[in-house]
């Protein structure tokens, strides 16, 4: 380890050296404050997160497809309207010669347009359908920007868990090999013997390796972090635990869970898809009506017309009668395809209530377990103090210093790990039951809503353009209009 030499500061006359330290006092202030602008909080971490996370944008854009589905089915409502244009050259040739024969070249061009105004109630179905669907999809969107809030904060808690283990390593190098000095000095006069020396390389060496190894494990969880986050980890600064935000109780969170959780929500509007699927399909049995109209110009239909238009409207009903029992089958499919979907509802509240079981067993362990981590360090500090007291007197060998200031690092490790432990638990608590989002957490006020462009998309007749060209350029727009609050790294 490189240490700084330190020097003596030059006497200077005491006007200048007030200045000096009104100078060197500003520029500690701007360092530290500099310092305190670049500390990134878990909320910093998880807005962060939430913008610039691929998995969320990919998500989205998904959604917005999912959208125009409904964009789809509202297009049964409205007309379809066709043009037609056509040239010719005949060549009439009769026997014997008439005024019939000859060369002429008929243009034409026609303009059709067709009105559903019954479809046996599959526009309106169809319509349900894709709403239903689209509601399924925000839900899955939910769901996804829950899973990498969730990762983002337990990769924040990983990145401090493992910078405390490589603080608390760092530092017990330095005291054994303050241990192992002190050791070679009492050797050297002959207080110890070789085996005491001995001992504490071997603890050192260990040491060493620990750290080496703490270093590795740290540099991995910022790699991580930076893969969910978007930009390396800065000043991290350790989070509080924030009990207001769960709930009160294990039966509080399986009521929340159970109606907020966005698989759930999922089923049931999955659900809602597959029974008016049902009716859709059904529709195909029942009578069509429309209204199609048509107009025609024809120049030199013939030798003996120069122009013919015809213009004509029809009403028209189409009545099924027998198709081979194919939408009959398909009905029945549709059925079975829909009990499937209670089917799924139910195991999604099963498979949820076991999560939020779980997640708050793992809670309530771990503040158990943090309250016991403290109690152990307190105690291990206590004792290794005592043990030097007692080595020194000679009541006490070195192998049980080394072994009292082992025990005492292994408990500061494990408290630095539960106390990682114990936020991600919470937040895998708030996941479970639902509310691990940008806007119940309050990490942003820039939260994106999935209706703008579901609004935008259901009643457009006509266009090719898409709003979100780049997958978010809109939601950077207003990000950046309001000011970012995470500096885009």
């Amino acid at each position: 380890m490189r240490t700084l030499k330190q020097h003596p500061l030059p006497k200077l006359p005491t006007p200048m050296w007030r200045g000096l330290g009104v100078a060197m006092s500003a520029f500690v202030l701007t360092v530290a404050m500099s310092a305190a602008a670049a500390a990134q909080t878990i909320d910093d971490a998880l807005a962060q997160a939430y913008e610039y996370n691929p998995q969320i944008d990919a998500e989205r854009a998904r959604l917005r497809g999912t959208d125009e589905e409904v964009a789809r089915a509202m297009s049964g409502y409205r007309p379809v309207i066709t043009g037609q244009a056509e040239v010719s050259r005949t060549n009439t040739n009769v026997r014997p010669d008439s005024a019939g024969e000859g060369t002429n070249n008929p243009r034409s061009y026609a303009i059709n347009l067709t009105q559903p105004i019954f479809r046996g109630f599959r526009t309106t179905n169809a319509v349900n359908v894709a709403e239903a669907e689209v509601r399924a999809g925000r839900e899955r969107l939910r769901d996804i920007e829950q899973q990498v809030l969730l990762d983002a904060a337990t990769q924040f808690m990983n990145v401090v868990r493992d910078q405390a283990v490589v603080r608390l390593n760092e530092n017990n190098v330095r005291v054994l090999s303050e241990e192992l000095k002190a050791q070679e000095d009492r050797f050297a006069v002959g207080d110890v013997t070789k085996t005491d020396v001995a001992q504490s390389e071997a603890r050192r060496a260990g040491a060493v390796a620990d750290l080496d190894l703490a270093r590795a494990n740290l540099k991995s969880s910022r790699a991580e972090y930076e893969r969910v986050v978007g930009s390396p980890p800065a000043a991290l600064v350790e989070p509080s635990l924030r009990e207001a935000s769960l709930p009160r109780s294990l039966d509080e969170a399986i009521e929340i869970g159970t109606q907020e959780n966005p698989n759930i929500v999922a089923a049931l509007y999955n659900e809602q898809a597959a029974r008016f699927q049902v009716d859709l399909i059904r529709g195909e049995l029942l009578p069509e009506l429309s209204v199609e109209a048509q107009y025609t110009d024809t120049m030199d239909p013939s030798l003996f017309v120069r122009e013919q238009e015809v213009g004509s409207v029809t009403g028209r009903m189409t009545v099924p009668i027998y198709e081979g029992g194919e939408v009959y089958a398909r009905v029945r499919q549709a059925k079975h395809l829909h009990v499937g979907r209670l089917q799924d509802i139910e195991t999604a509240r099963v498979a949820i209530k076991s999560q939020v079981i779980g997640s708050w067993s793992q809670y309530q362990a771990q503040k158990a377990r943090i309250v016991s981590a403290k109690a152990q360090v307190e105690a291990n500090s206590t004792a290794l103090s005592g043990v030097r007291e007692e080595e020194r007197v000679g009541q006490r060998t070195v192998i049980e210093v080394l072994n009292a200031q082992q025990e005492l690092l292994f408990s500061q490790v494990e408290l630095a790990r539960t106390r990682r432990d114990l936020i991600v638990a919470a937040y895998t608590v708030q996941s479970t039951i639902g509310r691990l989002d940008a806007q119940s957490l309050g990490v942003t006020s820039l939260v994106y809503d999935p209706e703008q462009h579901y609004y935008e998309v259901r009643r457009k007749w006509w266009g090719l353009s898409i709003t979100h060209d780049d997958g978010r350029r809109e939601f950077l727009d207003l990000w950046n209009s309001h000011g970012s609050q995470v500096e885009m790294k």
